[in-house]
């Protein structure tokens, strides 16, 4: 087997969110934050036929640039073999256990009270303006008839600010989110929004989802 670039683009991701993964047998990756505010999952072209832990993410990934075109051999229970010519390495399997895992049941939103598309520029221009001006939040804001995006310090109230307009709304919210929890990847996104703390973030070019826990401080209404 081969990885493809789109899932070891994600792979990528995901070892953002989490240093260790879980793959189940089938298409599907999903992985969740130790502190379980970040759930991910996306469906990939290959065909996974048992289920395996990999401990160290990064390191599996950095590996790869070892070789040019490498295949993958699961047959092992205790190890991947990655092959390529004359050279070959064995990368050991994790115990399952030792792994934060998603949970088995599907995640749906409790409510959906805000939605708005979020283009890719829009994304980049707001992730650069957080880090250029070193702004921790970020926040879904809905008044004046508008929904707009703000990276602010919120516990400052003469901090730096940029904002951009995503959408229209008649409601009055302010949900609030760590910049350090928007690890997704970039891309434009369907963000639907529940006032009981969590958002769904929907990629609009291929099967990819995330779940990301909102700021106790929200309020909507």
């Amino acid at each position: 087997m081969k990885l493809s670039d789109k899932t070891l683009t994600l792979l990528k991701n995901f070892s953002s969110i989490n240093q260790s993964i879980l793959i189940k047998q089938g298409s599907k990756l999903r992985t969740i934050s130790v502190m379980k505010n970040i759930l991910a999952e996306a469906d990939v072209p290959e065909e996974f036929d048992r289920d395996f832990a990999i401990y160290d993410l990064g390191q599996f990934l950095n590996g790869l640039s070892l070789y040019q075109s490498p295949e993958f051999d699961f047959k092992n229970d205790s190890y991947l073999v990655i092959r390529e010519g004359k050279t070959r390495a064995k990368f050991a399997f994790a115990d399952p256990s030792v792994i934060v895992a998603p949970p088995e049941k599907e995640i749906n939103l409790p409510s959906e009270d805000v939605s708005f598309q979020l283009e890719s520029v829009q994304l980049d221009k707001l992730l650069k303006a957080a880090q250029v001006y070193q702004l921790p939040d970020l926040a879904v804001v809905g008044e004046a008839d508008v929904i707009k995006l703000v990276v602010r310090d919120k516990k400052n109230d003469n901090s730096n600010q940029f904002e951009i307009v995503v959408g229209e709304t008649d409601k009055q919210f302010t949900f609030n989110f760590k910049v350090e929890n928007i690890k997704i990847v970039p891309g434009s996104y369907n963000v639907v929004i529940s006032s009981k703390l969590l958002s769904k973030f929907t990629n609009t070019s291929f099967n990819l989802d995330y779940y990301i826990a909102l700021e106790p401080d929200s309020t909507f209404g």
